[in-house]
């Protein structure tokens, strides 16, 4: 099951049910099923507590991804800060919808098992990104 929930912001237009299609879709691409995947929109200041409180992290970031998967099955909670998403969509030119989507993927992505902190690795993710959004 996806759950979408907020925290300081108003939900995001989601196509949920759509979304979460996709989603499945994806993870399926990476042999895995979704279980218990639970997003968070929130506000800077929320996602900066979080990244405080859980990561020891004093930063603003566009998403936090707690990974709880077991085997092939993704569990998780993804918090997602629609101030940064927001951000990043004006400095990069991009839409709005679009950016708030790659962040939506990002997320799964990691629980699949990609990272994007090593050498090469944020290039990697990328590509896996834009595979994805095409999938939509």
């Amino acid at each position: 099951m996806i759950t979408y929930n907020t925290e300081n912001v108003k939900m995001p237009q989601l196509r949920r049910r759509d979304t979460s299609a996709w989603i499945r879709r994806v993870a399926q691409t990476y042999g895995k099923r979704v279980g218990e995947v639970g997003y968070l929109f929130c506000d800077d200041e929320k996602i900066l507590e979080v990244n405080r409180e859980y990561l020891s992290h004093d930063y603003y970031t566009d998403i936090i991804t707690f990974d709880y998967c077991e085997g092939d099955v993704l569990h998780g909670d993804l918090v997602i800060s629609l101030d940064t998403v927001r951000s990043n969509a004006e400095l990069f030119h991009k839409d709005y919808d679009e950016e708030l989507h790659r962040v939506i993927i990002h997320g799964i992505l990691h629980l699949c098992g990609l990272n994007d902190k090593g050498p090469g690795e944020r290039e990697l993710m990328e590509q896996a990104e834009n595979r994805a959004l095409a999938l939509r």
